[in-house]
């Protein structure tokens, strides 16, 4: 992954990762407790409920992500780790304005932190 300070496409390698952790929340699991993705860390409880309240709050459901959401999801060198944006896909839009938040630390193998799920 490019360290500049641009935004980028979220790489393939990563896009299955968002995947499990969609259907992970899917299922009810925002804390990632009973569906364990590697390289993905647990997400706390204050964020997980923050993450649940947030997707209920939106008012249509999350839906599995669909193709369309990698033209639009994006990653970017925030200095000493990535930030990335991964628009969601709901019920009512392929791409919702619904986005989830994620940290990539910058270690040799795959650390990924769940930040939050917002409206951007």
């Amino acid at each position: 992954m490019l360290k500049d300070d641009a935004e980028h496409p979220i790489p393939l390698n990563l896009q299955a990762s968002f995947g499990l952790i969609v259907d992970a929340f899917l299922k009810g699991d925002y804390a990632l407790q009973n569906h364990a993705i590697p390289g993905v860390r647990p997400i706390d409880n204050s964020t997980a409920k923050l993450i649940a309240a947030n997707v209920k709050a939106y008012g249509d459901q999350l839906a599995p992500l669909n193709h369309a959401v990698w033209a639009h999801s994006v990653y970017r060198w925030m200095d000493d780790h990535w930030l990335l944006l991964i628009d969601l896909t709901t019920t009512g839009d392929q791409v919702s304005d619904l986005t989830l938040h994620a940290k990539l630390h910058d270690v040799a193998n795959l650390d990924l932190e769940i930040l939050s799920v917002h409206v951007a």
